[in-house]
């Protein structure tokens, strides 16, 4: 049985969020991304995939289309496939989210 804890996954760089693979398969791939404060997932679109962040630890402002909000501990936030989404950490605290996406892009 592969097991991971998500604790272990809280380095934080600062150029820009981290991201660390938990989990990936051909069919999806589960990352923690680490923000420090005023880092930024840059909005962006996958085609064929849908993610899903879910707040962990902190508050982030998640951009999905048009809709623009920010979201605390145990949020669940879904970006359907073909609409532009993003994250940013405006608050002054770290914050990790639990990131899924099915099926991972080429480039995962």
């Amino acid at each position: 049985m592969d097991v991971k804890q998500l604790g272990a996954f809280t380095a934080f760089a600062d150029d820009k969020l981290k991201k660390h693979g938990v989990f990936a398969t051909e069919r999806f791939f589960l990352d923690v991304y680490c923000l420090k404060p005023g880092q930024v997932q840059k909005p962006h679109v996958h085609a064929g995939c849908d993610k899903v962040y879910v707040v962990l630890e902190g508050r982030c402002r998640f951009r999905v289309g048009e809709d623009s909000g920010e979201h605390g501990e145990g949020a669940a936030v879904l970006a359907p496939a073909g609409i532009e989404h993003g994250v940013e950490n405006t608050s002054s605290q770290n914050a990790r989210l639990l990131v899924l996406m099915t099926p991972p892009p080429p480039h995962a």
